[in-house]
């Protein structure tokens, strides 16, 4: 429905035009193969292929084609990584209609566009203190698996895995994994 209002909103603006729509990461990589538009929205949370993964791979398989995140999930973590990604910018879901036109065009001439509130946590908040591997164990740990678990699914040993998990929960300033996984999520980091 989201996706659907969005298309249409953006459709009543006279300089420009959908060209297609996806339901998830996948199909957006597929859609922007296909059209190579000059801007592609995406979200960040999506089944499948995540948001990040799609920016990538959109910029992979178009890359005349610059991506514009739009998002509920303002998180600074998610904002440095979609610029990692590639995309060329940043907003968020309830801004009004006119800011998000506006961030099309920019975007589409070459500018960066960050949602001003967003930009100033991420300042604030620091980069990303965990390691791709500590990433890894505390996505893992999220649905309450054991260190064993996680270490078989990742092929380490479970003193490897409860190291990584250790470290992580000092680098976040948590009390244990539940709370180290709660504060990565909260700030976009896994």
């Amino acid at each position: 429905m989201l996706r659907g209002a969005l298309a249409a909103l953006l459709e009543l603006e006279a300089d420009l035009t959908v060209v297609g729509v996806a339901g998830d990461g996948d199909e957006a990589v597929r859609v922007a193969s296909d059209a190579a538009p000059d801007v592609c929205l995406m979200d960040i949370q999506m089944p499948g292929m995540d948001g990040i993964a799609a920016t990538q791979a959109v910029r992979a398989a178009s890359p005349a084609t610059r991506v514009l995140i739009v998002t509920t999930f303002a998180r600074p973590g998610y904002l440095r990584s979609a610029l990692d990604a590639g995309a060329s910018g940043f907003v968020v879901k309830d801004a009004p209609a006119e800011q998000l036109a506006d961030a099309v065009r920019r975007v589409h001439v070459g500018l960066r566009v960050v949602d001003p509130a967003l930009a100033e946590a991420s300042l604030f908040d620091g980069a990303n203190p965990l390691s791709e591997r500590e990433r890894q164990v505390l996505r893992l740990a999220a649905d309450g698996r054991s260190a064993a678990a996680i270490a078989a699914e990742v092929f380490l040993s479970a003193g490897t895995v409860r190291n990584n998990l250790s470290a992580a929960i000092g680098k976040v300033g948590a009390a244990n994994r539940a709370q180290a996984v709660r504060i990565a999520q909260d700030k976009g980091w896994i």
